[in-house]
């Protein structure tokens, strides 16, 4: 039988073949690995609850909310007997169970329930009966919009001997000049649309039910002139913002149908503002991008020395360093790249010796110890930070070295990794001060009311619009950090601004003082 001689250099070339082909069958597997992780953090993403909430029990996402919240027989009974009083039990006061009060202050109708004449007797020796108090009850009614015409009649004289003295008594000043709407009409479309996320087509179709018959286009007109009107108080409050110590910044995504040079699918941006000390200042502006010129703009003039809380976005820290900003990072933010790794991780392997669980775990210790100091004066919230957050900052710094070099970049677990590497001069910073907070989730939680609402109005059509929003949004949020009813303080300053002659009385406009001196 003949047999097949293989020269060194064949051989040699066999096995460089054979480590070609090895090296790309890891790289192929690993992309393999990769593709299938983001497939999983995909689905997670769609049909997974989207709250990152930990240790509690998830409901089901269709429960009948009449269902799950309505009483059962046995408690009914209970409701139907009163208030909520309380009853004194040795050791400790127990609430009595029972529906809660209506608000004294409510308006109320008084509908006397009497007996006939003929049962008015005593059934025993004939007396008539006389009134001796009454059993009280009260339900909660309501009234739908009531739609009515408010009609100015502008008196005209005339001279009975000539015809040159005619006068006409002069039009009241608007907000919109021969506009349509009063000013609370106006009010009630913006903090519908805008407090209450209804899309103007769903409020133009509500007031066609009672009588109201307005086109969408109206009152899409009166919404963006009504945003341009507020511009001077959008400007002071501002003012106050880029005062402040404590500034949060944030963004997040708008569409824009119309605006020029653009295609109407193209990324614009709302960058939010907040102030966190003196008067609460939630701030709203519209950008068609995300760069560094924008923030530059929204960001001019703030106090060098303030402190900046944002996320890891790169342009954040070329506003600190020009600024002269002390900025700190945010863990709620740095915790979500890890509750996304651990979320593609498959049950079988899931367990406290993962490396996502375990930052999961002590980002949660940092938490734990930030809910002790709430309430803590600034000096002892620091010494508490000292004394038990430095420490899990520690630990948490050694997971990161252990692991940062030994995850693929490119995973969701390779990218939570080096984020917090590259966030972590910011990240521990707070424990520098007890003024400090250690999370943006508070300028995150005054966005979302706008990220709420797109889901139901989806884009703007024009830029006027966008900017008419940004506008209005930012006075229904300052008023509601403030306490201060945002229907209520709209009416007054729709009332108000078209009075305003001189710059200085802008001032008296700011929601936390035009509703004290209306009140």
């Amino acid at each position: 039988m003949a047999t097949t001689t293989i020269t060194t250099e064949e051989l040699n070339a066999l096995i460089a073949e054979r480590d070609t082909l090895r090296g790309a069958l890891r790289v192929v597997t690993v992309e393999r690995d990769l593709l299938q992780e983001r497939l999983k953090a995909f689905l997670h993403q769609l049909f997974a609850a989207k709250s990152e909430a930990r240790g509690t029990e998830q409901r089901d996402l269709f429960l009948n909310e009449a269902e799950a919240l309505a009483p059962t027989a046995d408690t009914a009974v209970a409701q139907e007997e009163g208030p909520d009083d309380g009853i004194e039990v040795a050791g400790h006061k127990r609430k009595k169970r029972g529906r809660k009060p209506l608000d004294p202050s409510l308006p109320r109708e008084v509908i006397r329930h009497e007996l006939p004449e003929s049962e008015r007797t005593c059934p025993h020796d004939g007396t008539a009966l006389v009134e001796i108090g009454a059993e009280i009850s009260e339900q909660l009614d309501i009234i739908p919009q009531q739609v009515r015409v408010i009609q100015h009649q502008r008196v005209k004289y005339a001279c009975p001997c000539c015809d040159q003295g005619i006068k006409v008594t002069p039009a009241p000043a608007r907000i919109i000049p021969k506009g349509l709407l009063t000013e609370s009409a106006l009010a009630w479309v913006v903090t519908s649309k805008y407090q209450d996320a209804l899309p103007l087509y769903r409020q133009a179709a509500l007031l066609g039910r009672f009588g109201g018959d307005m086109s969408r286009t109206t009152l899409a007109a009166s919404v963006v002139r009504v945003g341009q009107a507020v511009q001077p108080i959008i400007n002071l409050l501002r003012d106050h913002l880029l005062d402040a110590d404590l500034v949060f910044g944030d963004e997040t995504v708008i569409q824009v149908l119309k605006e020029p040079g653009r295609a109407a699918q193209t990324k614009s941006y709302l960058w939010a503002q907040m102030s966190g000390t003196g008067p609460p200042v939630r701030l709203f502006h519209y950008a068609p991008g995300r760069g560094g010129a924008h923030a530059t703009t929204l960001y001019a003039g703030i106090k060098p020395g303030a402190v900046l809380m944002t996320d890891g976005y790169e342009v954040y820290n070329g506003i600190a360093a020009s600024s002269a900003l002390i900025h700190l990072g945010c863990w709620a933010h740095c915790r979500r790249y890890f509750v996304e790794a651990e979320a593609v991780i498959s049950k079988q392997a899931r367990g406290p010796g993962q490396p996502a669980t375990q930052f999961i775990a002590a980002i949660a210790e940092l938490y734990a110890i930030e809910s002790k100091a709430r309430d803590l004066s600034a000096e002892k919230r620091q010494q508490l930070r000292t004394e038990h957050s430095r420490p899990v900052l520690a630990r948490i710094e050694d997971l990161l070295l252990r692991h940062l070099h030994s995850v693929l970049p490119g995973s969701l677990l390779g990218k939570a990794l080096h984020y917090l590497s590259s966030q972590w001069p910011k990240l521990i910073r707070y424990v520098e001060r007890g003024t400090y907070p250690i999370d943006n989730n508070a300028c995150e939680n005054a966005i979302r009311p706008f990220v709420v609402g797109r889901r139901n109005w989806l884009f703007s059509d024009t830029v006027g619009g966008a900017n008419a929003s940004a506008n209005l949004y930012s006075l229904i949020e300052t008023c509601k950090a403030n306490a201060i009813d945002p229907y209520s303080y709209l009416v007054a300053l729709f009332r108000a601004l078209p009075l305003v002659r001189v710059a200085d009385d802008y001032d008296a406009l700011l929601p936390w003082r035009l509703v004290r001196s209306v009140t």
